[in-house]
């Protein structure tokens, strides 16, 4: 199935501009290529595209211009056998200053040799390049994201990272390194894409596209993915998800890990093995970024004091809890509520 994109969305593409490239409000035009692969995600895509299409509307100009494409010009079924047209060949599609890779499912077999040597000249020509899903696999695979941090979904995080040295997967929802932009999938590419607008046109006009969109809030680039337990260390684990089930179980009120280890059944030392072994960590470490991660949705979404979040996250004193919080995110809990202020007072101020 063939889904045309017609009226508003193709006529934002081409309307209020010149050969210069210039917005109808005459300041430089922001122009995004999409470039679908065979299976790619079509949330992921529809995540990235709307933004735009919204700062368009409510910037009151045509503030960027987008083309979906493809290196034979032939429309690209998505993962949910639907196609996008237009689509334009990538030898056709003009000047870019950013080229997002559209991954999804099977993608190491829905690139090719020629798909490669287009990211390479692209990346020779300083065009910014990006991906949404698991297009990080091709630019890794085009050797754009050397020495780069970047994102990927969750599922694929373990088999590039072996595959890629010299590449920083992170577990963040999206990822803003240099001139390369990567969006794990899912709703994480909206997110990037409103991140990308409040750099270039400011704070308010992404609160506004978001409130079109009925978002709660814009997550930051520090945001993680929530990676399911059992996708990180297999069905065969039981004790480690058994455990991990009793720390979030005793978020307020700290279980001991000798305690852990008896209710499950190991030794201390059996399950501090199990835990470097699988997650990397020690089990204390996993145990306290599990409470910072919760202390950080109550600081974002309730108005609990930071002393109430402390203890019912089960930290003895504030300055422990904010040095550890610091530690983890960047910044102290107070930081994190200023940033939620500075957002919704911003949201206040639409018309």
């Amino acid at each position: 199935m063939v889904m045309r994109v017609t009226g508003r969305l193709q006529g934002t593409m081409k309307s209020g501009t010149d050969t210069a490239g210039a917005s109808r409000g005459g300041g430089e035009m922001f122009r995004v290529g999409f470039l679908t692969l065979p299976n790619y995600s079509m949330i992921a895509f529809s995540n990235a595209v709307e933004p735009l299409r919204m700062a368009n509307r409510l910037g009151g100009e045509t503030i960027c211009r987008w083309t979906t494409l493809s290196l034979s010009g032939a429309a690209m079924r998505a993962s949910n056998g639907l196609a996008v047209e237009p689509t334009v060949a990538a030898a056709e599609a003009g000047p870019l200053d950013m080229l997002f890779v559209c991954g999804g499912v099977d993608i190491a077999q829905s690139y090719d040799d020629a798909t490669l040597a287009y990211l390479r000249r692209l990346a020779r020509r300083k065009v910014k390049l990006g991906a949404l899903c698991t297009g990080s696999y091709v630019l890794a695979r085009a050797g754009l994201l050397d020495f780069y941090r970047c994102a990927i979904h969750w599922e694929n995080i373990s088999a590039v990272r072996d595959q890629f040295p010299d590449v920083d997967f992170t577990n963040e929802l999206f990822v803003i390194d240099r001139d390369r932009y990567t969006a794990s999938g899912g709703t994480a590419p909206l997110d990037l894409m409103l991140n990308l607008i409040a750099d270039r046109n400011g704070p308010d006009l992404a609160v506004a596209i978001s409130e079109e969109f009925v978002l709660e809030r814009i997550r930051a680039p520090l945001d993680q993915q929530r990676i399911p337990l059992l996708a990180r260390v297999g069905a065969g684990q039981q004790k480690i998800i058994d455990a991990a089930q009793l720390m979030e179980a005793h978020v307020d009120e700290r279980l001991s890990l000798d305690a852990i280890a008896k209710r499950i059944g190991l030794s201390r030392r059996q399950l501090e093995r199990l835990f470097r072994q699988h997650l990397d960590r020690h089990p204390g470490r996993y145990y306290r970024e599990l409470r910072l991660n919760r202390a950080r949705q109550l600081l974002q979404q309730t108005n609990m004091s930071v002393m109430a979040i402390t203890v019912s996250c089960g930290f003895q004193s504030a300055a422990h809890f904010s040095s550890c919080y610091k530690d983890l995110f960047g910044h102290p809990p107070s930081a994190e509520r200023r940033l939620a202020g500075r957002a919704g007072a911003a949201q206040k101020r639409q018309p």
